[in-house]
This record gives structure tokens, sequence and C-alpha cells, in this order.
């Protein structure tokens, strides 16, 4: 799944898994709509989270439970990545994803500010050739940004900044090429 928030952390993008998953609508999920479908004991935890890290504007990884439409609890991995305009300045917000991860019924939602550590990428492909790519790129700017190769991040960043203006303008009915 997934996401991308304004300036201020609001949703403003969820992927249409986020509907197949959770039964909640794009327009239900905006703003801070989304933390209707996260567990009520995870919901604090995961407002911390973003917020810490929209005040910072630093990227972010969380671990928390997510309702599904069934009303069911699934573990889930989130992280995003601060998403800069030009002129390399200005703060957009997220683009992140959401992916299903192991259940550990012993552990508590969890969260750190300042590192996206992606998740283990899925056997199968899900979600549109958009989302696709966007779960690739996320996971390549985890990867660089580890290795210390920080001078390949920008053109990263931008592809992430073009892929989330895309995917916006298919949730809005409008053609979401990168043409």
């Amino acid at each position: 799944m997934i996401f991308v928030t304004d300036a201020s952390g609001l949703a403003t993008f969820t992927s249409p898994d986020w509907t197949r998953v959770t039964g909640q609508a794009p327009a239900e999920a905006t703003g801070d709509g989304w933390l209707a479908r996260v567990h009520a004991d995870d919901r604090e935890t995961a407002r911390a989270i973003l917020a810490e890290a929209t005040r910072l504007r630093v990227e972010f990884s969380l671990r928390y439970r997510l309702c599904t439409a069934a009303g069911a609890p699934i573990w889930v991995h989130a992280g995003a990545v601060p998403s800069f305009g030009p002129p390399n300045t200005t703060f957009l917000g997220f683009f992140g994803s959401i992916s299903e991860t192991e259940p550990d019924p012993a552990q508590a939602a969890t969260g750190a500010v300042g590192r996206y550590q992606p998740p283990p990428p899925p056997d199968a492909p899900q979600g549109t050739v958009l989302e696709r790519v966007a779960d690739h790129l996320l996971y390549a700017h985890a990867l660089i940004d580890a290795d210390g190769a920080k001078e390949v991040l920008p053109p990263i960043r931008e592809a992430l900044l073009r892929i989330g203006r895309a995917l916006a303008r298919t949730q809005d009915g409008v053609d979401g090429s990168l043409n």
C-alpha cells in the first residue's frame, strides 16, 4: 500500500490497496482519517511517530496493527521518506509504503524517526505499476542511505516526487502517467 502526506503530515493519497485491505474509502482516509483503521492500542504510537517525523522533516519507520475491512487486526510495517520540492528546500510531505508483516502477539507498536527501514520485499507484486515502482524506489532509498552513497539520493527523491504526483493525479481521476 502506498501513501502520500502533505507538509503537515496529513494523508493526501492512499492506494487502492488501502481500501481493499481496510475497507476505508480514500476520502475517509485523507487527513488523519486513516488513524481510525489503526488498532486503538497502537494509535497514539502511530500519531506520535508521524508528528515527530513531520516536525523534523525526516524519514520514519513504524510497526503497528491495522484493522482490516472484516475488523481483524493485521501487523504492518509502514515507512516513509520526506519529499522536498524545488529549490530542494521546500518540505512537501512524505511518500511511503505499508506492507503486511509477521504477527508478533508479544510486541507492541514501535517506531523510529530518522531512518526508514523497509520490510523484506513481498513474494508477489501487488498494486499498480506506479505503486510497485514506488515500493522499489523506497527500498532503494533505504539501501543507499544505509550504504552512505548519499550523492545518488537526490535523483531517487525526485523520482519519488514525480511518482507521488502521478499517483495523486490517478486518484483524482486524471491520467497518472509520468509523461
